[in-house]
C-alpha cells in the first residue's frame, strides 16, 4: 500500500531498512572481526581506541582487563549482535578504513537511492539514526555502489550522540538538534520498539517491512507499513 506525507524531515534507520542486515552480518562483522585483535594491540595508543578500550573495561567490571580479554569480550558482543557504543566505535574505525581502501562496498535496495535523490531534490532534509557509528554511517553513504550519496544526508545519529533507540528522549534530542518539528519528521525503521519510541516523541511513524529481514514475521505493531521505499510519497513545504 502506497503512503503519502508531507513532512520536511525523513530519519533512515539503516539495517533491515535502507540496506540488507545479512550484508551487515555476513560481510561487515567478520571483517571487524578478524581485524580487530591487530586494531587493538598495534593502535592501542590513539584516543579513540583507548577510549572504547576503558568504556569496555568498565562496562565488564574489570579495570585491568588485558587485550586479549577485551578482544573476547568484543567477539562475544558481536556474535550477540550487541549494540555496545564501543563495540560499534571500534567496528565504525575498521569498516570506515575497510570502505576508503575499496575492501568494501555498502549495499542499498534498489529501491532506496532513486527515493532518497528524489526527496532531497524537493527539500525534503535527510538523517540518519543507527546503532553503528557516526564514522561507519559516514563511510557507508560515502562508498554505495551507486557513488557517494553523502550530499544527500543532513545529519548522523548514533547512539553516543543521542542516546538509545529504543528510548523517546533520543528522538527528542535528535528534533533539537536539526530544529525541525517532531510532527513534520518521518522515521523510517524495521523496528517496532524503535518505531514506539519514535512515536512517544511525537514524530511520524512508518514500518519498512522487507520479506528478507530478520523483522518481517513481527510485523510493525500499530505502525503503518510499506514494503519498499517506492511506496512512499513524500511532499514538504517547499513543494506543495
Amino acid at each position: 500500500m502506497s503512503r503519502r506525507l508531507e513532512v520536511d524531515c525523513v530519519v533512515l534507520d539503516i539495517e533491515g531498512t535502507t540496506s540488507a542486515t545479512g550484508f551487515v552480518v555476513d560481510v561487515l562483522y567478520p571483517y571487524a572481526r578478524v581485524r580487530i585483535g591487530t586494531l587493538l594491540n598495534d593502535r592501542g595508543d590513539e584516543p579513540r581506541v583507548r577510549g572504547a578500550v576503558d568504556r569496555i573495561r568498565e562496562m565488564i567490571g574489570e579495570p585491568d582487563a588485558d587485550t586479549a580479554r577485551v578482544e573476547q569480550v568484543l567477539g562475544e558482543w558481536s556474535d550477540d549482535d550487541r549494540k555496545a557504543p564501543p563495540l560499534k566505535t571500534l567496528q565504525g574505525i575498521l569498516w570506515s578504513e575497510g570502505f576508503a581502501g575499496g575492501e568494501l562496498v555498502s549495499h542499498f535496495y534498489d529501491d532506496v537511492v532513486p527515493a532518497l535523490r528524489a526527496w532531497n531534490a524537493q527539500g525534503v532534509r535527510l538523517f540518519v539514526y543507527s546503532s553503528g557509528s557516526v564514522t561507519a554511517q559516514r563511510a557507508w553513504f560515502a562508498h554505495s555502489a551507486h557513488g557517494d550519496l553523502m550530499p544527500l544526508v543532513s545529519g548522523l545519529y548514533d547512539t553516543e550522540n543521542a542516546g538509545p533507540k529504543q528510548s523517546s528522549d533520543s528522538y527528542r534530542t535528535i528534533s533539537k538538534s536539526i530544529a525541525a518539528a517532531p510532527e513534520r519528521t518521518l522515521f523510517l525503521s524495521d523496528r517496532v520498539a524503535e518505531l514506539d519510541a519514535a512515536r512517544s516523541a511525537h514524530w511520524l511513524t512508518l514500518g519498512v517491512r522487507r520479506p528478507d529481514e530478520p523483522y518481517y514475521a513481527q510485523g510493525t505493531g500499530t505502525h503503518p507499513e510499506v514494503a519498499s521505499f517506492a511506496d512512499i510519497e513524500i511532499t514538504s513545504a517547499g513543494s506543495v
